[in-house]
């Protein structure tokens, strides 16, 4: 019964701490230096500033949050992207594709 089962979660162990691919940090490490320069540069006593600095990090977090069937986010919106953007060909092979008869044209 020389059966080889792979674990689930074999390429866990390809990623940094398990879930993020060194990409996955780049784009929430700029993230986040991009928030604390505005946090820096802006006035926080303005609600609308203090939410305005906010967004960098929070949209590159919320952007490789982890989720189920796909890496994190940004991979699922990438896929649903090209779902709608790319031009799908369905080639009928089905079972009667033999069967058909040639038709004289008259």
């Amino acid at each position: 019964m020389n059966n080889y089962l792979i674990p689930a979660n074999s390429k866990k162990s390809l990623k940094i701490f398990g879930m993020f691919y060194p990409f996955d940090l780049i784009l929430l490490g700029s993230g986040t230096v991009i928030t604390f320069i505005l946090i820096a540069l802006g006035d926080i006593s303005s609600w609308i500033w203090a939410v305005i600095s906010l967004l960098p990090m929070s949209i590159t977090a919320f952007l490789v949050f982890p989720i189920p069937n796909y890496h994190n986010v940004l991979t699922f919106l990438i896929s649903l992207w090209e779902y709608f953007t790319t031009r799908r060909n369905f080639i009928w092979k089905g079972w009667c594709v033999l069967d058909e008869k040639e038709t004289d044209k008259e």
